[in-house]
């Protein structure tokens, strides 16, 4: 019965193919430096779903064979490191691939619009206070929805001001 085990061979295709790919992947990965690995944007986690499926492509399919799955690799890496370094060099590209940081709580308010804009509820931002230890929104002048997806917190007395973190100001405050 083919559906649990077909043969050794195609075992054995599937373990060096994973192998090898493997090397290949983290030999790309580490070669065009950190950015690569850090936290994602829309971009890269576009980037990382398509080297898994093309890995997994290349492990289960017997059509694919190993130069494929390193050209495919290499495609993807070279884009993401392509589209990286034009980012750095062109606010065009920077504001087509990355969002822009938003301030969703500021000075005891809580930006509704905001809010809204990036679909982040109210309990979301008091976990992340939470998280960073502390037990009051009073205790937090500003948080900010990351380009990455995170928040980051400011608390009072915090020697960070809005306009040196290149945050826009809110117009109008809301609770």
């Amino acid at each position: 019965m083919d559906l649990f085990f077909s043969s050794w061979e195609k075992i054995l295709r599937i373990v060096v193919l994973g192998v090898c790919g493997y090397i290949v992947l983290v030999l790309l990965l580490r070669t065009t430096g950190q950015r690569t690995l850090s936290k994602l944007n829309a971009f890269d986690f576009v980037i990382t779903v398509a080297l898994g499926s093309t890995f997994g492509t290349l492990l289960l399919s017997s059509d694919t064979q190993l130069i494929d799955g390193i050209m495919a690799f290499g495609v993807l890496v070279g884009l993401q490191f392509s589209v990286s370094w034009l980012t750095v060099r062109s606010d065009t590209v920077k504001r087509v691939v990355k969002n822009e940081p938003k301030l969703v709580y500021y000075k005891g308010n809580y930006l509704i619009g905001n809010m809204k804009k990036v679909r982040i509820v109210k309990e979301e931002i008091e976990q992340s206070i939470r998280s960073t230890g502390h037990s009051s929104v009073r205790d937090v002048d500003a948080v900010v929805l990351e380009t990455d997806g995170g928040l980051s917190i400011i608390s009072k007395g915090s020697n960070e001001s809005i306009e040196v973190l290149n945050i826009e100001k809110p117009k109008k405050s809301s609770k």
